[in-house]
């Protein structure tokens, strides 16, 4: 019981305990709440830059005891970033921390609002507690707006209308921004003064304040102002007006020039005050009478220019161009003269000026611009006609010669002739004058200018006497005649005046008389005394008859010519006796003017004694003595005669001071002693005494010697005229100085002529040594002339003296300063100080004196740059902003003009143009201060993070605008270490495989740097952060290989499905490369990846594309982080599917098969491409070709290489042609197909050519299609789309038959083939076109030849030239028989007649030979081609060959017509020439191939053929009219034999026709006989019947050559034109049915005329064919032929004979 009441007892006690501490515990569980109700959250305000220790919260009120002695709680803060707060936690007050530091809540620190926790800890429970304290930093007004750019530009057109918003560059973040938040952020703008641009804030405006948007409010003039600035200010929007903060910024307004102006002419001087030019008249002067050609274009003074006043239009496209014309003019008919061009303003003439007419143009000239402008400028032109002098006056002749009588009194006009019948007329004439209208020139004489005058006027001029001139005194005047104009002077004349003489002078004797002694023992005829006369005329009034006239009494005779005075015959002299002889002495003139004088002799006889002196012959001597006579010659012989005998003494007593001459003393030669000089001396008189040495012994004489002269002499310049000269530049025809020279010799070789030795085309000397200047002479080009004067004189062999003289040239204003360099570009850096000196202009004015000075011409420049006035330093004004400008190139350009301050000449300009150089204003600023990025432990080297970006406000373009990237090294030299950035990209990737914990943050500095001048940086940092592998995806696969993709598949088709996983991580795919073209997507959820776009294998056949899995997370924050995991490649292949046809490589397939080509020769090869790949590109080929005969198609062609072969035998098909369709089907036949055309010619060897090359054949083969490119292009040139096929490469064939081989060269055998005509070409054709281009052929193939490869000739195939031998051969025969019919014919006459029996019979026989129609056709297909060409042509004038070998070759089956195709110009089925073919002798040259002239028989000659019948017993029949004709007919049937000798073929083979030819040779309805042409060729034999040619001239074949007796076989056939079509070589259908042919086109060089050919109906009308020969049987029906019948009737003896081979000694069959 007592246990049980202690047990309630305790039990109550802890009850009554447990309560109290429930209690308790209850009381402590409100400890640290709060104490107030509402938000569990204290938000408080407080504003931002307030003081440090600012009471953010006053308490907290948080429940519980937090100080004392027993506290109850703790208080703490909690995510106090940067510790802005302070707790106080036992008053639960918090406090604002800012030491050091200011709270702001503006950028950079952007602190908005502060959150802390305050940390409450129960001390008692021990429970924790946070009470967020939030702190709201409200915003003030501490900053002010702050623009963007620190200027800002803006270009408007001066044509901008008032009203139009101009700029609204402050718009968005490219304004001004304002930190602030609320109405302290808000921005409004506002144009203030600007005291440095006056105008701006009225020119411009901002209305909306808000936006920045700047109006136009005045007009702009750009002539006026280009430039403004204008100070725009942005202000906040602070509620208190006085708070409000503002900044400025200037924007630059760039007036552009519009085209407000028209133009203006240059140069322009303004008007004071204004900017109108001054009127400007423009001068020109030309020459009168001027070509035209030699004056265009006119030179005009100054330079027609006009220029926009609107300089400065942009872009310079938009500027307008100048147009020039004449607007009104004076004279009216200026049109006629002159025109202006329109865009070059080039004044022409266009016809010569008549200054008769006008003597001047006053024009205005209009500039406008092409544009429309409505301003046109105008300007005055005033041409001045001049009088032109620029031409020589010119004498009509070389010479003049003149005479005058003597005694011609003073003005007699000189005449042109002896008899003095008409004047000398002296024309001169001068270019610059019309040739009637008198030149008014000046004409003067050189010399005699005292005793000849000229007129002065006219056109004819005429010379007179001024003094009497005596003929005696000087016979002949010789002078020089030159013609001026006052500026030019003509080249001088030569004059020559004779003087004829008049009987002026009467004969004089030397002595008024004369003593004479005799003696009385002299004999009758002895001389008593020679009396000598002179008279000084000439001729007959010169010559002397002497008499005497009274005294002689008979005893003395006088010799009338000699004046020897002798004694009469039979006269005794008497001692005493005396006489007085009165001699006259008379000249020859007319008896009324004979003039005479007399003398008296006396006389005196003497006794004979040995007394007397010597007696000269003559009493006087006269001769003329050159002065160059040798010293020591003869001149003279005074032999004296003594009638005793004594020895004479000789002497010259008188006339000779300076012994000059030397007289023999014995012998009386008179030799000259010393030299002459007739310019000392020109005459001497000689005494000259002759004694025997008596005192009385002597008799004296008289020599009259004159010098005459030669030129010996040169010319002498007076030396006393000025030497030193000088003239002025620039002026023509200006008097330089005189220079004078004589001559002492006489005549011609004493007459001076002067002319320049140098400088003769700057300079002219007159006749008389004046010296002008010939052109302007310029100063500056050269200031000193050494000009050297020749004097000349007229000799034959004229002498010459020379004098320089020294011409200094004297300086005028003619020449404008010239700067150094037209044009100065220098760079300047932006932010220069004013006054820099940047640029040293210099210019320099060559002439004398000049001083230069500098001043800038556009006035814009004025206001930046200044110009040294003296010293040509270029300096700034002002400093130049590089920003400031709109261009791209910060330019600047104006012009600068350099003067000569003492001259008058326009100045020199010089363009200078300003290049500002950026100097790099602004740093790179990255986009963001920090970036952030991830990247996987594992990334591989190159892995792309993060991208940084920076910009320059630099310029764009310019090099400081330029940003790039680096790492930098210093402050993270790790993460430098391990990542990189690219320095143009700006992407931050690995530098190399990364192996790095998980977790890890890497700091990187980025640096953005330009290249600007200096270089300016900027940096950055970047945050990297190594994933945890976790959560980064890995794929199931490295590599996936999804099944082949077809190119069809359908957009959307699935091609694979990707997958990866992460822990806890949504994935997302993405294809980061490989994807370029975007053909495929995926699903970023599900990693399907599809078809996106089309396929095309032909183009892509695989992609590789690498795929990328991320979290959600790292794609939420705009991140990849490629690692080795995340990452697979996807192998995607395109399976390809028939969507190609094939295509052939090339349209049209051209090549040639050789008539004696075997069965499946090889053709060609076809081959066509396709681009589709596999099975699919598998070529099957196949033809499309009709049958040719019988059924056959002519071609096969391997059906997987397209290798065409010959299906059939094509002998005697030359010059025929097939043309098929070839098909390529891809897929081995199953898929698609398409076609091409195939033409393959038949030929043989007359086609060809051989080029023979020194190189062996198989390099030939190796380069064969090389060659047969190069070859093929030459004969395109000729032949557009030729093809050269080659026929065979072999070795080089030579020697006599080329039967010998050299295996070192080769033969490269060819044709070619025309695409139009379809066959081959002519052979000849194919020579020309390639040997003429040889050279060059060579050269093409040099590179495949080898070195020394060539080609050596090109020459004809070996049968060919084998052919012209034979032909050859075959005349030597037929020559030999006309020899020997001609020896006949002189033989004997009897023998003449039976000769001319006899070929009366053989030239029946050759006329019947000579019709032969047509070739044989082939006895079989496979017949083997002919052994030898004998064989081919059945010639019979083989030599070396035995009588059964000739037989052999001769065998009638190797001679068919068809094989007789040759150069010669036998085609199949040809005939010859009625005449010129069988006339030729040896050595006649073939005729070219091509010939188409037959003979044709005369009509009614023959009956018409039938046609040949087999019979039952395989015997032959002609019918004349078929098998179906009447009984008649086959009662006329005639039995054909066959010469049983020939039987077999050429190979043995049995020879008879095919299953075709057995029944019926041919259809008679068709009418393949309707030309009556029937051959038969049984075992080789021809027959044939004879028939009348029909009346539409069917032809006659004849195919050989036969020989000189086939001469006359005109007078049986004419030629005509064949035509042959091919429908006759197939079996054709019966009468009722068509003849179809397949679209085969086959041509046969057949003579067989079908059924288009001409057809002669019963009415005689005629239906002609307009197909030829070598026609073309296209795919189409051949209607039925009209039948005809002759109505000759036959005769009944019917023949057939063998072909024309029966001169070939071949038997002949007759029926």
């Amino acid at each position: 019981m007592l246990q049980r009441f202690c047990l309630w007892k305790w039990l109550a006690v802890g009850i009554a305990i447990a309560t109290i501490l429930a209690g308790c515990l209850a009381q402590n569980d409100e400890d640290c709440k709060l104490a107030r109700t509402g938000p569990p959250a204290t938000i408080v305000p407080i504003d931002e830059e307030s003081q440090n220790g600012t009471v953010l919260v006053d308490n907290m009120l948080i429940k519980g005891i937090a100080g004392g002695p027993d506290p109850t709680i703790e208080l703490s803060l909690k995510d106090n970033v940067d510790y802005w707060v302070i707790l106080d936690p036992i008053s639960q007050r918090l406090y604002l921390n800012s030491t050091g530091r200011i709270l702001d809540r503006d950028p950079p620190m952007s602190i908005q609002s502060i959150v802390v926790q305050v940390q409450c800890v129960n001390k008692k429970v021990g429970t924790i507690i946070n009470h967020e304290v939030r702190i709201v930093v409200r915003d003030r007004n501490d900053n002010s707006p702050q623009f963007q750019q620190q200027r800002y530009h803006v270009a408007v057109n001066e044509l901008t209308p008032v009203g139009t918003t101009i700029f609204t560059g402050f718009s968005g973040n490219n304004g001004a921004t304002d930190i602030d938040d609320g109405p302290n952020g808000q921005i409004e703008y506002v144009i203030r003064y600007n005291p440095n641009d006056k105008t701006s804030n009225r020119t411009f405006d901002i209305p909306l304040t808000l936006s920045g948007a700047v109006v136009l409010r005045e007009r702009l003039n750009y002539e006026e102002k280009t430039r403004y600035f204008v100070i725009v200010q942005a202000n906040d929007r602070a509620q208190n007006l006085n708070e409000r903060r503002t900044s400025t910024t200037t924007l630059t307004v760039d007036v552009l020039d519009g085209d407000d102006l028209g133009p203006m002419f240059l140069p322009c001087v303004l008007v004071n005050n204004t900017r109108d030019c001054r009127p400007l008249t423009y001068q020109v002067s030309l020459p009168e009478l001027t070509d035209p050609a030699r004056v265009n274009p006119i030179s005009v003074t100054p330079p027609i220019q006009a220029i926009d006043q609107d300089r400065n239009i942009q872009p310079p496209s938009d500027r307008p161009g100048i147009l020039y014309s004449i607007l009104v003019g004076t004279p009216e008919d200026y049109p006629q003269y002159f025109h202006m061009n329109l865009t070059t303003a080039v004044l022409t003439l266009l016809k010569p000026i008549n200054r008769d007419l006008h003597q001047k143009f006053d024009l205005v000239i209009k500039a406008e611009q092409d544009n429309g402008h409505p301003l046109p400028a105008f300007a005055n032109l005033h041409i001045e006609v001049l009088d032109e002098n620029n031409q020589k006056p010119y004498f009509t002749r070389s010479m003049y010669e003149g005479f005058i009588l003597e005694s011609s009194p003073v003005g007699t006009t000189i005449s042109d002739n002896q008899n003095l019948t008409s004047p000398l007329q002296i024309v001169v004439l001068d270019n610059d004058v019309e040739e009637t209208r008198d030149p008014q020139l000046h004409l003067f004489l050189n010399d005699y200018s005292m005793f000849f005058t000229v007129t002065q006027s006219g056109i004819t001029r005429y010379l007179t006497l001024l003094q009497p001139v005596d003929r005696e005194v000087q016979q002949l005047y010789t002078f020089s005649m030159t013609a001026s104009d006052g500026v030019q002077e003509s080249v001088p004349v030569t004059v020559n005046i004779l003087v004829i003489d008049a009987n002026d002078n009467s004969p004089t004797f030397s002595n008024i008389s004369y003593n004479v002694k005799i003696y009385t023992d002299m004999r009758p005829g002895e001389g008593v005394i020679k009396l000598t006369a002179v008279d000084a005329d000439e001729g007959p009034n010169g010559q002397i008859v002497y008499e005497i006239l009274a005294g002689d009494q008979g005893d003395f005779i006088i010799n009338d010519r000699t004046g020897l005075i002798t004694i009469a015959p039979g006269v005794v002299l008497s001692v005493g006796q005396s006489y007085a002889l009165t001699v006259k002495a008379s000249d020859s003139a007319p008896p009324a003017q004979r003039r005479s004088s007399i003398t008296t002799v006396y006389v005196e006889v003497l006794p004979p004694n040995n007394q007397s002196p010597p007696r000269f012959p003559q009493l006087m001597y006269s001769l003329e003595v050159s002065e160059a006579m040798r010293i020591g010659a003869i001149l003279l012989n005074l032999q004296a005669f003594d009638r005793e005998g004594d020895p004479i003494r000789y002497l010259i007593q008188n006339g000779d001071p300076q012994q000059v001459f030397n007289l023999s003393q014995s012998s009386g030669l008179l030799a000259l002693g010393r030299p002459l000089d007739r310019e000392s001396t020109d005459r001497y008189i000689l005494i000259v005494t002759a004694s025997d040495g008596r005192p009385d012994g002597t008799s004296t004489a008289t020599v009259n010697i004159v010098v005459t002269d030669v030129n010996d002499n040169g010319p002498v310049f007076d030396m006393f005229l000025p030497k030193n000269l000088s003239v002025q530049e620039e002026e023509a025809n200006a008097f330089v100085g005189q220079v004078r020279a004589t001559d002492p010799d006489a005549g011609v070789n004493g007459q001076v002529h002067y002319s320049l030795a140098n400088f003769n085309h700057l300079f002219r000397i007159t006749s008389n040594g004046s010296i002008y200047t010939a052109v302007k002479l310029n100063r500056e080009v050269r200031d000193y002339y050494e000009l050297t004067v020749e004097a000349t004189d007229r000799a034959v062999d004229p002498r010459r003296s020379t004098l320089t003289l020294a011409i200094k040239v004297l300086d005028i204003d003619d020449n404008s300063p010239v700067f150094t360099n037209a044009s100065y570009t220098v760079c300047v850096p932006e932010n220069l100080p004013p006054g820099t000196v940047f640029l040293q202009l210099e210019a320099k004015d060559v002439d004398l004196g000049s001083d230069v000075n500098y001043r800038i011409r556009t006035q814009e420049a004025l206001q930046y740059f200044a110009l040294n006035k003296y010293t040509g330093e270029l300096s700034l004004l002002k400093s130049l902003d590089y920003e400031s400008f709109s261009d791209t190139e910060a330019t600047f350009t104006f012009l600068v003009e350099a003067f000569d301050s003492k001259g008058t000449m326009p100045p020199g300009l010089a363009t200078v143009t300003v290049r500002v150089k950026d100097m790099n204003d602004y740093s790179p600023v990255f986009s963001k201060k920090l970036y952030r990025g991830m990247v996987a432990p594992d990334a591989v080297k190159g892995t792309i993070i993060t991208t940084v970006s920076a910009e320059d406000h630099d310029p764009p373009g310019t090099p400081a605008s330029r940003v790039r990237y680096k790492v930098d090294v210093v402050q993270f030299p790790y993460s430098a270490s391990i990542f990189d950035v690219d320095e143009n990209s700006g992407r931050v990737v690995t530098r190399v495989n990364l192996n790095e914990e998980p977790s890890t943050v890497f700091k990187l500095v980025v640096i953005a740097y330009d290249d600007g001048d200096p270089v300016k940086f900027n940096t950055t940092t970047v945050e990297i952060a190594v994933l945890q592998p976790s959560v980064i995806p890995r794929f199931t696969q490295d590599e996936y290989r999804p099944p082949p993709v077809s190119e069809s598949a359908p957009k959307g088709t699935v091609v694979t499905v990707v997958t990866a996983a992460a822990l806890n991580q949504t994935i997302v795919y993405s294809i980061v490369s490989g994807n370029e073209e975007d053909v495929f997507a995926i699903n970023n959820r599900t990693g399907v990846i599809s078809v996106k776009k089309s396929l095309d294998y032909e183009s892509v056949k695989s992609y590789d594309l690498r795929v990328q899995a991320d979290s959600l997370q790292v794609v939420r924050s705009n991140l990849r982080v490629p690692s080795k995991s995340n990452t697979a490649k996807v192998f995607i292949e395109v399976k390809d599917e028939n969507d190609h046809v094939p295509v052939f490589t090339k349209k049209l397939y051209i090549g040639g098969v050789s008539e004696d080509a075997k069965m499946f020769s090889s053709v060609l090869k076809v081959k066509a491409d396709d681009k589709d790949t596999g099975n699919y590109s598998a070529m099957q080929y196949r033809l499309i070709i009709p049958p040719i005969k019988d059924g056959k198609e002519g071609f096969v062609i391997e059906a997987y290489t397209g290798l065409i072969k010959t299906a059939m035998l094509f002998k005697n098909m030359r010059r025929s042609y097939f043309k098929f369709q070839v098909i390529a089907t891809d897929n081995y036949g199953k898929g698609l197909n398409s076609k091409a055309e195939v033409l393959v010619s038949v030929v043989n060897q007359l086609d060809m050519q051989v080029i023979v090359s020194n190189v062996p054949p198989t390099l030939v083969e190796q380069n064969k299609d090389q060659l047969i490119g190069i070859l093929e292009r030459y004969v395109q040139d000729q032949i557009p789309g030729a093809t050269v096929v080659v026929e065979s490469i072999g070795a080089r064939r030579f020697g006599d038959g080329y039967s010998e081989e050299d295996y070192t060269k080769s033969d490269l055998m060819v044709y070619a083939i025309d695409p139009q005509t379809n066959r081959a070409i002519m052979r000849n054709e194919l020579f020309k076109f390639l040997d003429g281009k040889l050279l060059d052929i060579n050269k093409e193939f040099q590179p495949y030849l080898g070195q020394g490869g060539r080609i050596l000739e090109i020459r004809t195939p070996d049968v060919v030239a084998n052919v012209k031998k034979q032909a050859q051969a075959v005349g030597y025969t037929e020559g030999a028989l006309l020899a020997l019919a001609v020896i006949i014919i002189l033989c004997c006459m009897p023998a003449i007649l039976i000769v001319m029996v006899s070929y009366r019979q053989r030239q029946a026989e050759c006329a019947k030979t000579a019709r032969i129609q047509m070739a044989l056709p082939a006895g079989k297909p496979a017949t083997t081609a002919a052994n030898n060409l004998y064989e081919e042509l059945g010639d019979s004038t083989m030599r070396g060959y035995a009588q059964q070998e000739q037989q052999q070759l001769l065998r009638p089956s190797l001679l068919r017509p068809e094989e007789l195709s040759m150069e010669s110009g036998i085609d199949p089925g040809q005939e010859y020439y009625g005449q010129d073919y069988y006339s030729y002798e040896h050595g006649y040259e073939l005729p070219q191939y091509g010939s188409r002239r037959r003979l044709l028989s005369p009509s009614g000659m023959y009956d018409e053929y039938g046609e040949v019948v087999v019979e039952n017993d395989g015997g032959y029949c002609y019918s004349p009219h078929g098998s179906t004709a009447e009984e008649w007919a086959r009662k006329k049937r005639i039995k054909l034999i066959v010469d049983p000798e020939y039987e077999t073929s050429s190979t043995g083979e049995d020879s008879a026709p095919d299953s075709s030819q057995r029944n019926r040779l041919n259809n008679p309805n068709i009418q393949n006989n309707i030309n009556g042409n029937i051959y038969i060729a049984q075992n080789g034999s021809v027959v044939r019947t004879r028939r009348v040619c029909l009346g539409n001239n069917l032809k006659v074949t004849s195919p050989v050559r036969l020989g000189k007796q086939f001469k006359k076989l005109d007078k049986l056939a004419v030629t005509h034109e064949e035509n042959v079509p091919l429908n006759t070589l197939s079996k054709g259908p019966s009468s009722s049915d068509k003849m179809n042919t397949r679209p085969c086109s086959v041509s046969f060089a057949s003579s067989t005329i079908g059924a288009e050919n001409i057809v002669t109906k019963p009415g005689g009308s005629k239906m002609k064919s307009t197909e030829e020969q070598e026609s073309v049987v296209d795919n189409e029906d051949v209607k039925e032929p009209l039948e005809s019948h002759s109505e000759h009737t036959q005769s009944d003896e019917e023949e057939l004979w063998m072909g024309p081979w029966n001169n070939l000694h071949i038997p002949m069959t007759k029926l």
